[in-house]
């Protein structure tokens, strides 16, 4: 059964998200720390982690650097109350796989968790074929398929969609863009990622990558 670490304080919102999940057959585990979070995180006892900023012993961002320093990969969904683009990207830069303010919608919370459960099962693969729906990234030949047509790719293209490919649903942002696709020396001002992503986007479909504003883009 699949299991849902909430790091909250606030046990009135934890019981609510507790319940919630439960309802939906999910089992829970409510760590009212940072220091809580961190201990189930790193033994594996969660699929996924809802994670508050706002923590009485350390700060929410402060317990995620440590889970990810200390190679958890478990898919984190930030709830917070702290809504400033700067705190949304902050998370994201630190290991986030998404964000989500309060007050928040129980069924916007639950689409979510499923949506981050699924990004991190195993991607459907071949000996060199990356798939995900009905599109197929071809690692030998650099080419892609979808709507019924296949596209040859330059490099940065490839590059970009096998990122996209290795973590579909999931929000990445300019910067991990730039930092995975044309390295950390790129000049971070450049909108050299929306370029490619148009360009992407006319091989792939443009509904097919989401612009999550103020935040990136994510593969649907």
């Amino acid at each position: 059964m699949t299991t849902i670490l909430i790091v909250e304080d606030e046990q009135r919102i934890a019981s609510f998200v507790e319940k919630g999940l439960r309802a939906e057959g999910f089992t829970t585990l409510w760590a009212p720390t940072g220091a809580d979070g961190i201990f189930h995180a790193t033994e594996g006892d969660a699929d996924l982690i809802v994670l508050d900023l706002g923590l009485p012993d350390i700060d929410g961002l402060d317990a995620l650097a440590s889970m990810r320093g200390q190679g958890v990969t478990t898919p984190v969904i930030v709830l917070t109350a702290r809504t400033t683009p700067s705190a949304t990207l902050a998370s994201l830069e630190g290991g986030a796989d998404d964000y989500m303010p309060k007050p928040f919608r129980f069924e916007e919370l639950l689409a979510r968790i499923r949506l981050r459960l699924r990004a991190a099962a195993p991607v459907e693969q071949s000996a060199h074929i990356l798939t995900h729906g009905d599109i197929a990234l071809d690692l030998k030949e650099r080419t892609i398929r979808a709507n019924g047509v296949t596209s040859v790719l330059t490099a940065r293209e490839f590059a970009l969609a096998e990122t996209f490919l290795r973590n579909p649903g999931a929000v990445l942002s300019r910067a991990q863009l730039l930092s995975r696709v044309w390295g950390y020396d790129f000049d971070p001002n450049s909108n050299v990622v929306d370029v490619y992503v148009r360009y992407l986007r006319k091989k792939i479909g443009t509904d097919r990558l989401e612009t999550v504003r103020g935040m990136g883009y994510r593969l649907t």
